[in-house]
């Protein structure tokens, strides 16, 4: 068990994709995303497993929830700098954590 102060440690914010792109040489299909985090912490790169249930046309705009304070990874040829939530679908597909209001880029989750 983690204790509250544990939990409060992870830096879990809002951002809002702004770019996407193919990521052929990822093991399972995936994009690299672009996402906004606002002015305190900017632009940062992802590799999602979400091919499944989004297109990369309708990613661009799409709030999600990611965190933002890891290290970065080292995906393939890639970077990702920050880890963006999802939870399985029943068939493992993964469904992205998104705000259902409009809430500001950078909000920090509490």
């Amino acid at each position: 068990m983690i204790s509250y102060g544990d939990f409060e440690k992870v830096d879990i914010r809002v951002g809002k994709i702004v770019k996407v792109e193919d990521f052929p040489q990822a093991r399972k299909p995936a994009y690299k995303l672009t996402i906004d985090f606002g002015p305190e912490i900017g632009l940062k790169k992802s590799s999602a497993q979400i091919t499944k249930h989004y297109t990369k046309d309708e990613l661009p705009g799409r709030l999600v929830m990611a965190v933002v304070n890891f290290p970065p990874k080292q995906i393939g040829p890639f970077i990702s700098e920050v880890l963006t939530l999802g939870v399985p679908d029943g068939d493992g597909g993964v469904v992205l954590l998104t705000p259902t209001h409009n809430v500001p880029v950078g909000g920090k989750m509490f």
